[in-house]
């Protein structure tokens, strides 16, 4: 073994996520059967974000949430660090549904919610690196380049009327990319460290006199009741937030799929590199490819860059604490020297993914059965930074009887259908993403439109 290696080895896979720092020590399961007002199933944003909202409203309402692992351990401990204005549905479908000015209410407040998740951590001193720089999203190829205007222009006509396409040199006064063909900015969107946020408001919620059980995986939910292996609770409201997870619960395999998205994190680049880089606005980076490309710059001068990976497992399974493929790794890695040359040589420090909701129709969903008292949210498509917030304040107005102006948007009591069975579930989506794959591959010969496999692709997957 060379001392290279010895200085250098390889990055961690799994553990979780790189933004856990140290996995943190779970609290007490559920101590047998307990009483509740409200009793929340998931401890990851939706599920802290309405304890939260709920306990403001109404602070003598006694909420107990239950986690089968700790605060954050799903989606809202790994995900990229997006607090954007996406609405995570299709626009125009759910228009034609619902209506526009509904869609229109609805891409507002998604764009609110950007500014409220910064108020909130402002005013309950939770430390989660906030910083809103925006958006740049980058084309590398002309097909590329023409979605991103037709996203732009979809943009305007659905109100963010402050989303700009940029020259490819008015986009590398932020951030030189390799190969940049076009690019355009949207202002609603903010880079954060997501486990400083979960962890910040889970412990926000105790403070407000929240009960949070760790360690306490719920097995059934049932109409005033969530079992698990260490005692019931019992509530006249039981609400699911268990996003990526779903699959996992009696009776709900196909209502969302478990989509795998993964990420790698590098060693801190030097003040050099940086300024090779740019980046200087803390800007989150994103493409229009049909593999999908995300990242930030992170607080402590990293590059944190994620990707689809393998996107599903048979029959909805999970990961094992974020392990990720060896191969996904080296493609991540293999992405980020390609688009950001200046990063050739920087060593890969973490590697982890985690599993995102996806409906049959890509468009969330919000509701609560006022029959049975059993509520639920999720389905995010990998938009749910933003979205847990605005879900649980929509959450907490349905449970509260509040009709609002939330309770009006089309995500609420919105059903979107279910997934097929195994195993054409997992032979659709596999090759679906062989077809992304190829038509990426396609486009990078330099034609100007969209490639037809991509869009036979969209219209199997009923994707925006």
């Amino acid at each position: 073994m060379s001392a290279s290696t010895l200085r250098h080895p390889g990055p961690v896979n799994g553990r979780v996520s790189h933004w856990f720092t140290e996995l943190p020590i779970p609290r007490p399961a559920l101590p047998g059967d307990r009483d509740a007002d409200v009793c929340i199933v998931g401890a990851g944003l939706t599920g802290l974000w309405t304890a939260y909202y709920l306990k403001l409203a109404d602070p003598a309402l006694r909420i107990t949430i239950l986690e089968a692992e700790f605060a954050g351990y799903g989606a809202s401990g790994r995900n990229g660090g997006w607090a954007s204005g996406l609405v995570p549905g299709a626009r125009d479908r759910l228009a034609k549904q619902y209506g526009r000015e509904a869609v229109l209410d609805y891409q507002r407040a998604m764009n609110e919610a950007v500014d409220e998740i910064i108020a909130v951590a402002d005013r309950e001193g939770i430390d989660a690196d906030i910083v809103k720089g925006g958006t740049l999203r980058v084309a590398r190829t002309p097909a590329q380049a023409t979605r991103l205007r037709h996203k732009t222009e979809a943009d305007h006509e659905w109100g963010v009327t402050d989303a700009v396409m940029l020259t490819p040199a008015e986009a590398a006064e932020r951030i030189r990319i390799d190969g940049m063909t076009a690019a355009a900015f949207t202002p609603h969107c903010a880079r954060l460290q997501p486990a400083s946020l979960v962890q910040g408001l889970a412990a926000t919620v105790e403070r407000l006199g929240v009960t949070l059980h760790e360690k306490s995986p719920v097995t059934v939910i049932e109409p005033g009741r969530a079992v698990t292996a260490h005692g019931t609770v019992h509530a006249p409201v039981v609400l699911r937030a268990t996003e990526g997870f779903t699959a996992s619960l009696k009776g709900l395999r196909r209502t969302w799929l478990p989509m795998n998205s993964s990420l790698v994190v590098t060693e801190p680049l030097p003040k050099e590199v940086w300024e090779e880089i740019g980046w200087a606005g803390q800007e989150t980076l994103g493409d229009t490819a049909h593999g999908h490309l995300y990242g930030q710059r992170t607080p402590d001068d990293r590059i944190a860059i994620g990707g689809r990976g393998v996107p599903y497992r048979f029959a909805s399974r999970t990961d094992s604490d974020g392990r990720v493929a060896e191969r996904t790794v080296q493609e991540l890695t293999e992405t980020l020297y390609k688009v950001l040359p200046q990063t050739s040589g920087a060593r890969v420090e973490h590697a982890w993914c985690g599993v995102l909701a996806v409906p049959r129709d890509w468009s969330a969903t919000v509701g609560l059965d006022r029959v049975t008292g059993l509520g639920w949210a999720g389905g995010y498509v990998g938009h749910g930074v933003t979205s847990t917030n605005l879900a649980a304040r929509t959450l907490t107005d349905l449970v509260l009887r509040r009709e609002s102006r939330l309770t009006r948007l089309p995500w609420t009591g919105h059903r979107p259908g279910t997934w097929e069975p195994e195993p054409f579930r997992w032979l659709g989506v596999r090759g679906l993403y062989v077809a992304y794959r190829l038509a990426d591959r396609h486009e990078a010969g330099g034609r100007s439109r969209t490639s037809p496999i991509a869009t036979l692709a969209d219209l199997v997957a009923r994707r925006p």
